[in-house]
């Protein structure tokens, strides 16, 4: 039943609650906070001020840090698995810097993956390695030599 009232009557109670409804006291012309709002002087509250710039400052840089590690970490699978670039990784990597680095656990994960890539494919890279003109002329070279030889020893060919 309270909640109900408060619904009905809140919006029009809360103009008489503050005594010609300037808001809450605290905040001062146009809404922004003051040092008698923080119970501050004036000086702890520009110190205070500055803090909180610093604070951003450094939580946006490291924000873009985190993104520019990401974006560095996909660029480095695009070129495991031979995918075409993408300007969004390349253009983030070079606003944060191009010393960014992977994070090591991320490092430690494609360097393992790139292991066991190389101990399983290694007969299928030999294989996609190899001059196969190379390989066809060998073949037909043996198999010529074989028929000759069988020619030469077998009397009814």
């Amino acid at each position: 039943m309270a909640f109900l009232m408060n619904q009905m009557l809140g919006s029009k109670l809360k103009g008489f609650s503050d005594g010609a409804g300037e808001g809450d006291g605290k905040a001062g012309a146009g809404g922004k906070e003051t040092a008698e709002s923080k119970g501050m002087s004036r000086e702890e509250f520009e110190e205070y001020q500055k803090q909180l710039v610093e604070e951003k400052i450094e939580r946006d840089k490291d924000f873009a840090t985190k993104k520019a590690e990401r974006a560095n970490l996909r660029v480095a699978l695009r070129d495991k698995y031979r995918l075409p670039d993408s300007a969004q990784d390349s253009a983030m990597i070079q606003m944060a810097g191009d010393d960014v680095d992977l994070p090591e656990e991320l490092a430690k994960m494609v360097d393992e993956d790139e292991e066991e890539e190389e101990a399983n494919d290694s007969f299928l890279n030999k294989i996609q390695n190899m001059d196969l003109d190379a390989l066809k002329t060998t073949a037909q070279s043996k198999v010529t030599e074989l028929r000759q030889t069988a020619e030469e020893k077998c009397i009814l060919m």
